[in-house]
């Protein structure tokens, strides 16, 4: 599984930082950042198919930057052609 999030990090320091962070506290977890998106994309993918956003959150929120997740625009109910 994969859960992205909108955060507020915009330094590459600051974001290796967290990365090296969330790797060492969720060893399952493979995360990277995307700077130049308006966003300021954190992705997170779970080895064992489970992300904790609220965990993950909280972890970055200690770190004094915000985040939240972006919700999934993908249609479930939508034909696929």
């Amino acid at each position: 599984m994969v859960e992205v999030f909108k955060t507020n990090v915009w330094d590459t320091r600051h974001a290796n930082r967290l990365l090296d962070l969330i790797h060492q506290t969720f060893t399952h977890y493979t995360a990277n950042f995307d700077l130049e998106d308006c966003d300021r994309i954190l992705r997170i993918h779970s080895s064992t198919g489970l992300v904790e956003p609220g965990f993950v959150i909280s972890l970055v929120q200690d770190f004094g930057f915000t985040a939240e997740v972006l919700p999934d625009d993908v249609p479930l109910n939508q034909p696929v052609f």
